[in-house]
């Protein structure tokens, strides 16, 4: 009954591997990680790329490979039902693809998850007379509140942290600004569809003064005694406020040290920054 189990499995294999050789698989490319992608590039039929699927999952867990990543354009819609029949989840989404995931190795899923952050910005930016340049928001959570608060934003895909600052600063308010420091961070969990949020605090050089709203979303704009701007009954009743206000003063008043920005290309070639404290730092020549 042994022998005749083995010979069973074996024809069983075979077979399997018979049809896998009569249908076509889907074009994928190996990753570093012991896995494949599968970058969908032109429109098929959900029963044959279902086929397709099925007859390249056998031939990948033949191959020993780990995980499999299936990169979907929108336009190709109609291939998500069958891809998730056959085990894949959604991993992430963006405006133009989706990209669905399955581990398919007995070994434990070491596949990583989804980016888990968005980075804000909030920009103190002082003028030579100690006023703060503050913004009232015409949308949000501020709307009608009378609150002036600093300028802020969202990090744009591929923007650097000081390129955004400078940015919304300039947006919402017409002035050209020069990044000299972050002051602080904070981290909030939960905050954004189920996203951690990073938020730095920004200290720019003005390099103009004159005041030019963003209509769709400020409401007013102005420069105001840095005093004043900490002063607010909204900013001493909020303590994660009164201590961002109460950090600006100080970097304004008196010594404190932030990080400024060192320019460095990566070993790929990549320009990046490297924010430190430069207090004792010296950098390489």
């Amino acid at each position: 009954m042994k022998n005749m189990s083995t010979s069973t499995s074996s024809w069983s294999v075979e077979k399997e591997m018979n049809e896998v050789e009569r249908i076509e698989l889907l074009s994928s490319v190996e990753d570093a990680h012991g896995g494949v992608t599968v970058d969908v590039k032109e429109s098929m039929d959900s029963k044959m790329f279902s086929l397709m699927l099925k007859t390249s999952l056998f031939y990948w867990r033949q191959q020993g490979k780990r995980g499999v990543w299936i990169k979907l354009p929108i336009e190709f819609a109609n291939l998500v039902e069958p891809a998730v029949k056959e085990g894949f989840r959604y991993h992430h989404a963006e405006p133009d693809y989706l990209m669905l995931v399955k581990w398919i190795s007995e070994t434990t899923d070491t596949l990583p998850e989804n980016a888990s952050h968005r980075v804000g910005v909030g920009a103190f930016v002082m003028n030579d007379k100690g006023e703060v340049l503050v913004v009232q928001e015409s949308n949000g959570r501020f709307k009608g509140t009378n609150v002036w608060k600093l300028p802020t934003g969202v990090v744009n895909e591929s923007e650097d942290i000081c390129t955004a600052a400078v940015r919304e600063v300039k947006e919402e308010t017409g002035i050209d600004t020069e990044f000299i420091e972050v002051l602080a961070f904070r981290q909030s969990h939960q905050s954004f569809f189920r996203k951690s949020d990073l938020f730095f605090v920004c200290m720019l050089r003005p390099l103009s003064f004159d005041i030019q709203k963003q209509d769709s979303e400020i409401e007013a704009a102005q420069w105001m005694r840095a005093e004043d701007y900490a002063d607010q009954p909204f900013n001493q009743k909020n303590e994660l406020f009164k201590n961002m206000a109460k950090i600006c003063l100080t970097k304004s008043e008196k010594y404190y040290a932030g990080f400024s920005t060192m320019s460095l290309t990566t070993a790929s070639g990549k320009s990046t920054y490297l924010y430190f404290n430069n207090e004792d730092f010296e950098p390489s020549a």
